[in-house]
């Protein structure tokens, strides 16, 4: 049963980082919006776009990321409720992988490189708050 736990944690928390992602690059694009007619399904028409972006709209990725790495952790390791922060690290590591993915794929710029990278790191903030709160 620990081990379905554990799994079920691990899912859980990237479908609620997932949700937080969406959620914040949501009101970027409200704010930043992409050119009228850009198709986010296109490689290329996305290339263009984040090569021409402005700071804030690339910048609310980073949030939406860090928002996303905070809560999956927390997630994970509540439903987890083993102690550990394993089942947050694994989101971390997963949700890291993606971006790494994505950054190579489109042409980002140095800043947000070392931004995408580091802010995974607060999975541990996110799961280490979740240690510290009443056990469910």
């Amino acid at each position: 049963m620990s081990i379905l736990r554990q799994i079920l944690a691990v899912v859980v928390g990237l479908i609620v980082g997932s949700i937080g992602i969406a959620i914040v690059e949501n009101i970027g694009h409200q704010l930043y919006p992409p050119p009228v007619g850009t198709d986010p399904n296109d490689m290329e028409a996305l290339k263009e776009y984040v090569g021409e972006a402005p700071f804030m709209a690339l910048f609310f990725i980073i949030m939406a990321y860090a928002l996303a790495a905070f809560v999956s952790g927390f997630t994970a390791t509540k439903i987890s409720n083993n102690g550990k922060h394993t089942a947050a690290i694994i989101c971390g590591i997963i949700f890291l992988l993606i971006t790494l993915y994505m950054m190579a794929s489109l042409p980002t710029p140095i800043w947000f490189w070392v931004l995408g990278i580091l802010v995974w790191i607060l999975v541990m903030a996110g799961s280490q708050l979740a240690l510290k709160t009443k056990k469910i």
